[in-house]
């Protein structure tokens, strides 16, 4: 036997499950990542030893994406759930109640990459500790509620839906809001990067809902499909944006942000005696 075999070798255990076209998609997307997550340690090793920090995240990211869609290629990590809509199109051979997959796989790759993702982003704009814990939070709630949400059968996942896009907005209105303010008091350069890159974010991040809504909410577009739509949104947010951005920031002393390694306070501080 030739070719992909994960749909022969794992089956689908829901009546509306992906293809091996799908699974194709899946093995590509994980390629991209996990080769994202090589170029990015590579890159990592050829900075200055103290211009490394706000590589590790982007690693810790992209690695659990890798994780995540070679699970999903594998046609692991989902379990059958009864859908609560039905469409003319891919239900015709899945009959009716039929199962549809949903990905458990995905929303834990997420609970681990999209948090961390917007603490990059917001670690470059100097913002207090307990600013940027309650931004992470509430994107762990979206993430959670969504889960949750795709879990129920019944019209009760629109109430975890509606909770978990909240909480989205929330992480979005930082992003937009006192995170701008607080990059400009860095600086018009950082002020600028954060201008081309925190809209993006928000942008990509706000397509998430509509995804979920044709896909795990109300079975609108087939796996294969839904599969496409989460996975180009990934890697766009993930090692497309990620890659952008730290380059951008890669001329701009780290120590500007608020925190640094403990190479570049001990070397700052003769200076700062001298000056004295």
């Amino acid at each position: 036997m030739s070719g992909n075999q994960a749909v022969n070798i794992n089956p689908p255990n829901a009546a509306i499950d992906i293809t091996a076209h799908g699974s194709d998609w899946l093995w590509a997307a994980f390629s991209l990542f996990a080769l994202s997550d090589l170029g990015m340690v590579a890159w990592m090793w050829l900075r200055p030893r103290t211009q490394r920090v706000l590589h590790l995240l982007p690693i810790v990211i992209l690695t659990a994406s890798a994780v995540t869609y070679f699970t999903m290629a594998s046609n692991l990590g989902s379990t059958p759930i009864t859908a609560e809509f039905y469409g003319p199109h891919h239900q015709n051979e899945a009959g009716e109640p039929a199962t549809r997959a949903i990905w458990y796989a995905r929303y834990i790759g997420w609970t681990l990459s999209l948090p961390l993702l917007v603490a990059e982003v917001l670690l470059t704009t100097g913002m207090s500790a307990t600013e940027l814990t309650s931004a992470l939070f509430m994107e762990v709630v979206f993430v959670v509620s969504y889960l949750v949400g795709s879990l129920v059968s019944s019209t009760y996942k629109w109430g975890y839906f509606t909770m978990g896009t909240a909480a989205l907005l929330y992480v979005i209105s930082y992003l937009v809001g006192p995170a701008l303010i607080a990059a400009g008091h860095i600086g018009s350069d950082v002020r600028s990067v954060y201008i081309r890159s925190a809209p993006i974010v928000a942008f990509l991040l706000f397509l998430y809902p509509i995804a979920w809504g044709l896909a795990d909410g109300g079975n609108v577009i087939h796996p294969d499909s839904e599969m496409v739509f989460y996975g180009v949104l990934d890697l766009l947010i993930q090692p497309a944006f990620l890659f952008a951005f730290l380059y951008q920031i890669k001329d701009i002393d780290i120590s500007r942000f608020g925190f640094a390694p403990t190479q570049v306070i001990v070397s700052e501080k003769p200076a700062a005696t001298e000056t004295a």
